[in-house]
């Protein structure tokens, strides 16, 4: 996607190298490698790799690659950028699924803007939040978009927001925000988000229907009272005993760990509503190696219509999010509390869009099936 800008690609690279514990003269990725991932131009990578050859990070050799100069740590500690001329922007990823686009949202409009933008990414951890929000404020930013980190759990950075607040720095959350946090959110609306994919089951002839929910972050909290209404809606008030709820450091290992589980779960309903797109890719992944068809045997759903809906082996019926458009949102209510600092900060909720698919089955009598929805 050509939509990237090398600045984001420049955070990545420094996140990287401090991940991975690379040190000086060690031999970082080539050029095609970076294309590959981050599936841009030659140039784009080009002037993220000179930016970092200016930042003394980075050496590149003619012949031989390019290898590590200095540490990420070692360059950025003595001398902070307090210019107070910058944005800064967190994100909890950013390689991949709806957040290049999003970030690519919001860089769009502080160029536009003739704002630089600080990316950091917090993998979802905390800590790193904090280690992220700590060195924004030491680096003098005029205002800060914040993707917060388990927010449905609680929260160590309460007095680095308060302190926030009391400075006067302009704040907004995007996809989701804190409970206690008094900061305006750009979001999708999630409750709704659920309802539409799950209305959309019942309306097919579907009556039992699973739900697959992250337990720690509120867009999961969100889109399962979303799905959990529209069971109740069709007269279907004992669905909560089809919901498995899982955590952040259990997605990756979900189909694994809980094989038998999620078998016998598949074998009392005909439909499954996942958290996510990505949730959803590794649920068919899990059907096929299972001998499951989809949609014969099982219809699945997923959230977001990311990059994973139209290319996994069925395509997903799924719900639209905004994407660019909800990240050139969050960065327009950033400037305009910044250009009015006792402006009045305004939540932006964007309402979600059914797409329809191939991974849903329309069962016998689905035609009378949306009558039994209820007011």
């Amino acid at each position: 996607m050509e939509d990237y800008k090398y600045t984001a690609i420049v955070e990545w690279i420094k996140d990287y190298i401090a991940s991975n514990g690379l040190k000086p003269n060690d031999r970082f990725l080539t050029e095609k490698e970076l294309c590959t991932i981050h599936n841009v131009s030659r140039q784009t990578v080009r002037q993220a790799l000179m930016q970092l050859e200016r930042d003394n990070i980075l050496c590149r050799v003619r012949g031989s690659g390019t290898f590590i100069k200095s540490t990420v740590s070692e360059v950025s500690e003595p001398g902070l950028n307090v210019d107070g001329s910058s944005v800064g922007v967190i994100s909890t990823y950013f390689s991949d699924y709806i957040f290049p686009h999003i970030v690519t949202g919001i860089e769009k409009v502080l160029n536009d803007a003739g704002l630089p933008m600080q990316l950091s990414i917090t993998h979802n951890q905390v800590t790193e939040e904090t280690q992220a929000l700590k060195s924004m404020i030491a680096r003098g930013v005029r205002g800060l978009i914040v993707e917060p980190s388990k927010s449905a759990l609680p929260n160590p950075n309460t007095e680095l927001y308060r302190e926030i607040k009391m400075n006067r720095i302009p704040l907004v959350f995007f996809n989701a925000k804190y409970p206690w946090a008094d900061f305006p959110c750009v979001a999708m609306d999630d409750e709704a988000a659920g309802k539409l994919v799950t209305d959309h089951l019942f309306d097919c002839g579907h009556r039992n229907i699973a739900g697959l929910f992250l337990m720690d972050d509120i867009q999961g909290h969100k889109r399962y009272s979303g799905f959990i209404n529209s069971c109740i809606a069709h007269g279907r008030k004992d669905s909560e005993k089809y919901v498995v709820w899982y955590s952040s450091a259990e997605k990756k290992d979900l189909f694994v760990n809980s094989k038998n589980r999620i078998l016998e779960l598949l074998g009392k309903v005909t439909a499954v509503v996942c958290y996510n797109d990505l949730l959803a890719a590794n649920l068919l992944r899990f059907c096929r190696e299972n001998a499951i068809s989809v949609p014969d045997d099982i219809s699945v759903t997923g959230i977001d219509d990311s990059s994973y809906a139209e290319l996994c082996d069925v395509p997903l019926t799924t719900v639209r999010h905004p994407h660019r458009r909800l990240g050139e949102a969050a960065a327009k209510e950033l400037l305009r509390l910044m250009d009015n600092n006792g402006a009045e900060p305004e939540d932006i909720i964007f309402t979600p869009e059914l797409i329809v698919r191939d991974s849903v089955k329309k069962l016998d009598g689905a035609e009378s099936s949306a009558a039994i929805r209820m007011a």
